[in-house]
């Protein structure tokens, strides 16, 4: 089991309003320069969200959603200082509650 921590709001406020694919380019880039593994993920509608030990703080967190979500605390808390209007927690998984720290509830793409 592992420590995920996380940031969520409401997908459009992520991906269209903030500047966050700048801020993800740009860690990757860091990353990549630095030798190290990828160890955060963007999740747009998150089933963790919904499980019964997020539900309650969760709820503030308009739907559709988004998450960042990453297993580097530190990563998280800058994410959380830039982007003020975020929901900021973190969770175990897998575990009974969530199976999947990534899992997404979102449609998937179908070819057109």
């Amino acid at each position: 089991m592992s420590t995920y921590h996380f940031v969520a709001a409401s997908e459009r406020f992520l991906t269209e309003e903030e500047p966050l694919e700048e801020v993800l380019r740009e860690r990757v880039r860091h990353y990549g320069e630095q030798g190290k593994e990828i160890d955060f993920w963007l999740v747009r509608r998150p089933v963790f969200l919904e499980s019964a030990e997020l539900a309650a703080s969760s709820q503030a967190v308009p739907r559709p959603a988004a998450a960042v979500v990453s297993t580097d605390e530190t990563f998280i808390t800058f994410l959380k200082l830039r982007l003020e209007f975020v929901l900021k927690g973190s969770f175990e998984a897998p575990s009974g509650a969530i199976a999947d720290a990534l899992a997404s509830a979102a449609p998937a793409n179908t070819p057109g």
